[in-house]
């Protein structure tokens, strides 16, 4: 089975997100949709709310083959723990595949067996990120077609506006 898993914060989840994992269906069997516990960042989600958000926009959009997990650590070692044999990444801009080079480069070194696929982003969603819907939102603007109507919903309950 080709099991792969795409990693992010997703802090909320976009279309842009929605795109990459609907895409990765296509080359891979099975693909976790993981997210990173990082408390060194702060969140407009818990950890918990972006599971339950994320789960339910996976399930109603990709059915079983796409799980939602959440991991700790070096992303090498879920992706083993997973018996996956890919990382999948989103690149929207060269400035992305500068730092996501550097992290698939290390992440070949510390194991060598899984591979790193990038996956260029449509170009309906190549401006779009987690960081500026936020921002758009907070502002006053109008995402809709940005993020899944949950997540809008969501911000809207979690930001009251």
């Amino acid at each position: 089975m080709r099991r792969a898993i795409y990693p992010g914060t997703f802090d909320p989840v976009t279309n842009g997100h929605l795109d990459i994992i609907e895409r990765s269906c296509r080359l891979f069997d099975e693909v976790v949709v993981a997210l990173l516990m990082n408390a060194h960042k702060t969140s407009l989600f818990s950890i918990a709310e972006r599971l339950e958000i994320l789960g339910e926009v996976c399930s109603h959009n990709f059915g079983a083959k796409v799980k939602v997990k959440s991991f700790r650590g070096l992303l090498v070692q879920f992706t083993s723990a997973e018996k996956a044999n890919a990382i999948v990444r989103g690149i929207r801009a060269v400035a992305d595949y500068e730092y996501e080079l550097n992290m698939a480069n290390m992440n070949r070194r510390l194991a060598p067996e899984i591979e790193t696929v990038f996956l260029m982003s449509s170009g309906s969603y190549s401006y779009v990120s987690s960081r500026l819907v936020k921002e758009v939102y907070q502002l006053g603007g109008d995402i809709t077609g940005l993020v899944p109507a949950v997540v809008e919903a969501s911000m809207k309950e979690k930001l009251r506006t």
